[in-house]
Parts: structure tokens; C-alpha cells; sequence
């Protein structure tokens, strides 16, 4: 099954099966209004007092609670087990953007699983919300505009080059790869910071506090 499920011309709010509070998840309404469940994170937003427009996925952790709250018609089961359900959900919505909650921070195998689909699923503008820290797959050229003295994390998922403007130790030059040379905790001195990759395999991580920052970004992208 790969035709789209959801298209909208506003933001989504993706939410998969991990914990978040309510505060994340306002946090994420305000910018992206549609919400939409991946498998289980259709029980986190109902108990959150939100029902998902749509929910898609394996349905292997959705509670027999939800099925029979949330309408039939909202409903989407994809049946093939090769694809997490976050994957499945990105391939099957069309949105301008999509923030995706409750995917990292509680296993450490459904954190690297989601890495790997922002990364497969690139093409999405989609920002994984942690905890503390955001994380996204960058197009070949982004522009950031951010605060000087701040945090500035990248991190390969594949064998990948770059170059930089505006971090305190550029990139340039710098063959990266999840086995070699990464680049966690480099630091912004420039309120602009350009990033340009030869391919895909690059994720981005922020602090939380600069989401606005990233979702710019990406649209401008």
C-alpha cells in the first residue's frame, strides 16, 4: 500500500507510542494542527484529549480501547512488517511539514530505528522532537539562523561530505561516516549558519528551543 492517507497543506503532528506530555504536545499542535497517530501514539493522543484524524500502521500496539473510540474511517492498517510504523506513517502523509513526537527517548532501538527513517524518508520535512534536542535529515543546502554560543551536533548515517559556515569548527574537507569522524557538540558563532552535503545520510541536531528555527529552514529549503 503506498497511496497518501493524509495530504494537507498545514503542518502535522506525527505522534508515535513513546511518552510525551501535554506540554509537548501543545508545543507541537501550535505549529503543525493535524495530528496523526502512528499505531500506538493514537492511545497517547486520546489520552491527551486529542483524537488523531488518522491512524496507520501495523495496528500491533493500538488498545482495543482506541480502535473503538477513534472512527473506522480513521483507521488505515498497513499490514507488511519489513517498515517501523513511523515509516510507514511518512510515506503514506503529504504535509508542508511534520513533527514528529514520541518516537525518541524512551528505547534506544526505536531511537536509532527512527534516525534511520528520517534519513530513508528524507524527502519529508520531518523534525524529530526529543526530549532536550531536535534531529532532522537536511536537504543538500540549508540555511539556519540561530544564536551564537549555542550547540551544534551533526551526525552521519552514512558515508557523507559537507562544508560549513558559521560553526566554530567547519566542516570542509572532512570525510564523515557512523563508523569514522562525526560531529556532535561543534558550537554556532554566527547568527547564520549554512550547511551544504554532497548526498543524502546527514542528520542535524539542535536544541529544542530552536524548532521555529528549524521548520524555516526547511520550508525555505
Amino acid at each position: 500500500m503506498n497511496s497518501l492517507i493524509v495530504q494537507t497543506l498545514q503542518g502535522i503532528t506525527l505522534a508515535g507510542g513513546g511518552p510525551f506530555t501535554g506540554r509537548d504536545l501543545a508545543l507541537c499542535l501550535k505549529r503543525a494542527p493535524i495530528a496523526v497517530a502512528a499505531d500506538g501514539g493514537a492511545d497517547r493522543l486520546l489520552r491527551h484529549g486529542v483524537m488523531p484524524g488518522a491512524v496507520i500502521g501495523d495496528f500491533d500496539s493500538l488498545s482495543v480501547d482506541a480502535r473503538k473510540r477513534i472512527p473506522a474511517d480513521r483507521q488505515h492498517p498497513v499490514a507488511e512488517q519489513e517498515t517501523t510504523d513511523f515509516d510507514k506513517a511518512l510515506r503514506m502523509i503529504s504535509a508542508p511539514f511534520v513533527l514528529a513526537l514520541g518516537f525518541a527517548g524512551a528505547r534506544l532501538d526505536h531511537g536509532l530505528a527512527a534516525f534511520n527513517t528520517l534519513i530513508a524518508r528524507a524527502n519529508q520535512r520531518c523534525i524529530l522532537i526529543g526530549p532536550k534536542d531536535i534531529c532532522f535529515a537536511p536537504p543538500a543546502r540549508l540555511r539556519l539562523d540561530l544564536v551564537p554560543g549555542e550547540p551544534f551536533s551533526l551526525f552521519p548515517m552514512a558515508p557523507v561530505r559537507g562544508q560549513s559556515d558559521g560553526l566554530e569548527w567547519p566542516i570542509s574537507g572532512l570525510d564523515f561516516a557512523p563508523d569514522g569522524r562525526i560531529g556532535t557538540s561543534n558550537r554556532v558563532i554566527s547568527q547564520t549558519v549554512v550547511l551544504e552535503f554532497d548526498r543524502p545520510g546527514m542528520l542535524v541536531i539542535l536544541p529544542r528551543r530552536r524548532l521555529d528555527a528549524a521548520i524555516r529552514a526547511l520550508l525555505c529549503a
